[in-house]
């Protein structure tokens, strides 16, 4: 399964426009302002990080009454920007207070160069794991270039297994490295790239995502579980969240 989906992924690589939705969309009717809620002593809110049944790894308070999960792919720029413009506020302001909770689930837009990043940003947990996602998309700037000529570099990987394509692909990009100076030794993010259940896992988030979400383009966001038609910004996505009551 593996292999042929990265091959589909990969006919229409575009890192330029990464989402199918470009339009702004209008907000429900404003919900009544959401109280504050303390977290357990000695906690904040943004250090409880747990991996969901779903797959992806949610931050917040877990009964949070605003539930705010994204879709993204860790080379897509559209979620670099929202990464590096609103993954503060989200965290400092709305994630802090217990009233919104966020969750990232992987979408592999790009075929085989998007496992890479997500493998090693999945391999060192529930601690580092959003620390290490926002670094990725501020990292962006560096990073992207390397991708040029992509679909020629995939055709040198034509019939490999796909843990030996996925970690070429980070080789290529600089992510061995980039983990490693974040605590990740080497070793264990090579062993990371050749998982194969982690490399299943995935693919089938982004299967499902796409047959039963309607996922067709990274970000996409959902609020309470509603699609947010079109918003892929953070002013976007932050008055949604003050629309829910945050």
């Amino acid at each position: 399964m593996i292999k042929s989906f990265c091959t589909m992924a990969l006919a229409a690589l575009a890192l330029t426009a990464c989402s199918g939705q470009g339009s702004d969309a209008g907000n429900a009717t404003a919900a009544a302002p959401v109280a504050p809620i303390q977290p357990p002593a000695g906690k904040a809110w943004a250090e409880m990080v747990v991996k969901t049944p779903e797959g992806g790894y949610r931050m917040g308070n877990p009964d949070a009454p605003i539930k705010l999960v994204e879709y993204g792919s860790r080379l897509c720029p559209t979620c670099g920007a929202f990464g590096q413009t609103g993954m503060k506020p989200l965290e400092n302001t709305y994630v802090a207070s217990g009233k919104v909770s966020y969750e990232f689930r992987e979408f592999m837009v790009h075929g085989a160069p998007d496992f890479a990043p997500a493998l090693l940003g999945r391999c060192g947990g529930e601690g580092p794991f959003f620390p290490i996602l926002e670094q990725m998309m501020v990292a962006q700037p560096q990073i992207l270039p390397k991708m040029e000529s992509a679909g020629e570099f995939q055709k040198t990987l034509q019939g490999l297994p796909p843990a030996q394509v996925f970690t070429a692909w980070a080789e290529r990009l600089g992510y061995i490295d980039f983990v490693k100076q974040r605590g990740i030794p080497e070793a264990k993010a090579r062993a990371c790239l050749n998982d194969t259940k982690q490399i299943d896992a995935l693919a089938a988030m982004t299967e499902k995502a796409g047959t039963d979400m309607k996922v067709s383009g990274t970000p996409t966001f959902f609020l309470n579980d509603a699609m947010l038609e079109g918003q892929v910004t953070w002013p976007q996505v932050e008055q949604s969240l003050k629309g829910a009551g945050a």
